[in-house]
């Protein structure tokens, strides 16, 4: 069955859509905003276009130490602190002497040392007595090779007596002093393993040390890393050998450029990041260990349509462009952008390509708007 509308419904509809349509037409032309001559000489209209546009990944990120550089230097024997050499700030090289100790347990290493020897000394001059009795047919085979053994154990109580001093810190220069002397120095020095810079000293006139005790941080600052944390989200932005820039606030002049060497395998479950490292030179010593910096990873994108940070016109939480109706004629219209990257924002949605905006002088243009409004 088909239904016939009457003609008495018609009219009312007609004249509802034309109220619609004239009410539209009433609101663009409100919208619609005209410049003084004046005004224009201050504003700046080109048209929108496609530009190549890079995402980019900014990172909070802080500049740490190379830890394959940085030395956690201790004594070699237990011992008292006697002189101290070296303390904050001071620039060291390896074997430089940061403080000495007086120690008793080297002493009596040293004196067990001096034992050995001298009993390697008595059984070789016994078994070359030997050698010579069983030549002359006085001494049986059986008891010379009696006192090679004896000599043999007597050469193991050296070696090992030896290799103690070594690991107590003394080197062969030592030992042959040691050897030529033969007498007790009981006094060992802590020494730098690296070239660098004491960062941390733990050490005192008069305090005892033991072996597992860290007394000085010795760092090499020429070199540092800058890490940062990539969200898990984002964790397919960071690839080892990337391209990166870093920003120190507290160095503004200086941008850096430099390529990840490190990005984490496994996610930190506490913070659901994921670690990157960037290498730092530093040889002028201008970066410092635990500055704030901003990591920036920055990947090649596609061609859309961009525009100028500065025609952005915010009002509330909504951006928003003067475009161009007429010579002279302007529209404030809403558009979704993106973020901004090196001072442009691409467009996301409210403009088309070819369209004609304010790119210079939006703010005067906004502040003639909302004057005329008032009025």
């Amino acid at each position: 069955m088909e239904f016939e509308r009457s003609d008495k419904l018609k009219t009312p509809l007609l004249i509802l859509i034309g109220c619609c349509v004239l009410f539209a037409q009433n609101a663009n032309a409100e919208s619609a905003f005209k410049a003084s001559p004046a005004l224009m000489k201050m504003l700046t209209i080109e048209e929108v276009t496609a530009s190549q546009v890079q995402d980019s990944l900014r990172l909070s990120a802080r500049i740490d130490l190379d830890q394959t550089r940085v030395a956690r230097i201790g004594a070699s024997v237990s011992g008292r602190v006697t002189e101290i050499n070296a303390m904050l700030g001071t620039t060291v090289k390896k074997g430089h002497q940061l403080a000495m100790l007086n120690s008793t347990e080297l002493g009596r290493a040293q004196s067990d040392y001096l034992k050995a020897s001298t009993q390697v000394n008595l059984r070789q001059v016994t078994v070359k007595r030997a050698e010579r009795l069983k030549e002359g047919g006085v001494l049986s085979e059986a008891e010379f090779q009696e006192r090679k053994a004896v000599l043999t154990e007597a050469e193991v109580d050296l070696r090992a007596a030896r290799d103690q001093l070594k690991i107590m810190g003394m080197s062969e220069k030592d030992l042959k002093v040691l050897d030529q002397d033969r007498n007790i120095h009981s006094f060992s020095p802590v020494t730098s393993s690296i070239d660098g810079v004491v960062i941390e000293r733990n050490i005192a006139i008069g305090q005892v040390v033991q072996p597992s005790d860290s007394l000085y941080t010795v760092a090499d600052l020429s070199r540092l890393w800058l890490v940062a944390e990539v969200p898990e989200q984002q964790a397919h932005w960071a690839h080892e050998g990337d391209q990166v820039r870093a920003e120190v606030p507290a160095l503004p002049e200086l941008e850096v450029v430099g390529k990840l060497i490190y990005v984490a395998d496994l996610v930190n479950p506490e913070t659901r990041t994921v670690m990157v490292r960037m290498e730092l030179a530093n040889p002028e010593r201008l970066f410092k260990p635990q500055m704030l910096a901003a990591l920036k990873i920055t990947k090649p994108g596609s061609q859309a349509l961009v525009i100028p940070s500065q025609s952005i016109v915010r009002e509330g939480d909504q951006d928003f462009v003067f475009v161009e109706l007429s010579p002279g004629s302007f529209e404030l219209r809403a558009v979704k952008l993106g973020r901004e990257e090196a001072r442009r924002r691409p467009l996301l949605a409210g403009l088309k390509s070819g369209e004609r905006i304010v790119v210079n002088g939006a703010f005067h243009l906004n502040n003639e708007r909302l004057r005329a409004e008032q009025e």
